[in-house]
C-alpha cells in the first residue's frame, strides 16, 4: 500500500503514484484507490483527449462516474472515496498520468469542490489563477510566477473549495508543473532540475516536493488567457461573461454539467466573485514580457498587502 496526499485528501493507493506528495500511515484516508477489474456501461464520447486518445464516459445508476482511454485505463469513482483503476497497458508511469491528471477529477466533482482546467499560484498570501484555451499559456504563465518566487498549487487540474464564510480558496494538488521545453529555455530553467515526463515530446516536470503547499490559499485573481491582438490587454469580466467561461474550462466530460450539477456550477462560478476578481487577460507576448508583468504585478501585490 502506498500512503499520499493531494487536492486536501489522504489517500491510501494500491497504485504507485509518484506524482503526488507522501501521506503518513497514521492519518485516516479520505480515499482509497484500488487495482481491480470491473465492467463499466456504454460509454458516450468525451470532448476529452489526452496523448491523442479520447476519453469515454458512463454514469450508472448508483451514481459511480466511469472515464475510459483505449489502451491505457479505465477508472470507476464512488462516493467520493474510492477510485478504482484497470490498466490496460503495462507501463505505470502512464497510468499513474491518467490517474492524478484526470481520474483524481471525478472524485473531486463527487466531493463538491468547483473545478477548473487551470493552473495556480500563490503570490504573497493569496491564490492566482490562469485559464484559457489550449496554447493560452496556463503552465507558462503559471512558470513565470514560480521562477520570480511564487509557490506552486496546481497544474492543469485547479480545485476551489468554499469555508463557512462562503469565501473561495484554492485546495494545493500535487508537486508538478509540466512545461514544454520551449517555456524551459524562454524562462531559463535549468533543465538538471526538471524531470521528463511520460507524455509528449521535449516536455519536462517541475516538482517542489519539499516545499510544496498543503494548505488552502484564498482565491483573490483569475485570469483567463488569450492571445487576441484586437482586445484590450486586461478588462474585467463581465457578470455575462462568468459562467461562460467557466464553463468553457471544466475539466471533466461536459456530460456531468446536468440539472443540479450544472446549477451548482454556476452557483460556484458566482460565488467566486465575492472573494476574487476575475479577468480577461492577453497573455504578454515574448517571455521577457511575460517576465516584466509578472514581476509588476508581484511588486503591486506586495504593496497592496
Amino acid at each position: 500500500m502506498h500512503h499520499y496526499k493531494a487536492f486536501g485528501l489522504n489517500i491510501l493507493s494500491e497504485i504507485e503514484l509518484p506524482e503526488l506528495s507522501d501521506g503518513d500511515a497514521i492519518t485516516k484516508h479520505d480515499l482509497f484507490i484500488q487495482s481491480a477489474s470491473f465492467e463499466h456501461p456504454a460509454l458516450e464520447n468525451t470532448q476529452l483527449y489526452r496523448r491523442g486518445v479520447r476519453a469515454g464516459f458512463a454514469k450508472d445508476a448508483d451514481e459511480n462516474l466511469y472515464l475510459h482511454w483505449n489502451s491505457v485505463a479505465s477508472f470507476k469513482a464512488s462516493n467520493g472515496n474510492c477510485l478504482v483503476v484497470k490498466p490496460l497497458v503495462d507501463d505505470n508511469n502512464l497510468v499513474s498520468l491518467f490517474t492524478v491528471s484526470e481520474a483524481l477529477g471525478l472524485i473531486l466533482f463527487q466531493r463538491g469542490l468547483f473545478l477548473l482546467h487551470a493552473s495556480a499560484v500563490r503570490v504573497g498570501n493569496e491564490g492566482w489563477c490562469f485559464m484559457g484555451m489550449p496554447g493560452a499559456g496556463k503552465s507558462t504563465t503559471a512558470a513565470a510566477f514560480i521562477k520570480a518566487g511564487c509557490k506552486l498549487l496546481s497544474d492543469d487540474l485547479t480545485a476551489i473549495g468554499f469555508n463557512d464564510n462562503g469565501l473561495a480558496y484554492i485546495v494545493p494538488a500535487y508537486p508538478q508543473l509540466k512545461i514544454w521545453d520551449k517555456t524551459a529555455n524562454g524562462l531559463h530553467y535549468e533543465k538538471s532540475e526538471l524531470q521528463p515526463v511520460s507524455e509528449g515530446v521535449n516536455k519536462f516536470s517541475y516538482q517542489p516536493k519539499s516545499d510544496f503547499l498543503q494548505e488552502p490559499v484564498p482565491l483573490k485573481e483569475v485570469f483567463f488567457l488569450h492571445k487576441a491582438r484586437n482586445r484590450k490587454p486586461l478588462v474585467p469580466l463581465s457578470a455575462a461573461e462568468i459562467p461562460t467561461e467557466t464553463l468553457k474550462n471544466f475539466p471533466l466530460p461536459s456530460q456531468l454539467l446536468t440539472e443540479d450539477a450544472l446549477k451548482r456550477h454556476f452557483s460556484q462560478s458566482f460565488q467566486c466573485t465575492r472573494s476574487a476578481r476575475l479577468w480577461k487577460k492577453k497573455r504578454p507576448d515574448g517571455f521577457e514580457n511575460l517576465e516584466k508583468w509578472v514581476s509588476e504585478s508581484i511588486a503591486e501585490q506586495l504593496t497592496a498587502g
